[in-house]
């Protein structure tokens, strides 16, 4: 009995190592897209925390969001720019293709679009708050 008893475990060993080795492959190959992700959104996410474009966009929002009586929340979360009023978000995400704004209502995302950071920041969050 103890031969067939320590053959059962040595299988039991052997199938949780292969299971393991699934694992650690599948958490391997997740960090390496991760990091992927993270080096092509790299210089869209640089762009939009220095850029003089957001600075204005954040006293845009404050001064349109006093005179329509709404406090404007800001928040980062990693690299992504939130800003919130009243049941209304705004989204400025660093994407490897550029920097999309996703407008949000209720929860729900109505639509997206290209950010241009030439353009002007007042334009946005009057079109965001409107």
């Amino acid at each position: 009995m103890s031969f067939l008893d320590n053959l059962e475990n040595s299988l039991k060993a052997l199938e949780s190592s292969e299971e393991g080795k699934e694992d650690a492959q599948r958490a391997h190959r997740a960090r390496e897209s991760d990091r992927f992700q993270a080096q092509a959104v790299a210089p869209f996410a640089e762009q939009l925390k220095q850029s003089p474009y957001t600075a204005e966009l954040l006293k845009q929002a404050a001064r349109v969001g006093f005179s329509l009586r709404t406090k404007v929340h800001i928040a980062w979360l990693g690299s992504t720019l939130r800003l919130e009023a009243r049941e209304k978000r705004l989204e400025l995400r660093p994407t490897p293709q550029g920097i999309v704004a996703g407008y949000i209502e209720n929860g729900i995302e109505t639509r997206t679009e290209a950010l241009n950071l030439e353009g002007s920041p007042e334009d946005l969050v009057r079109q965001w708050l409107a």
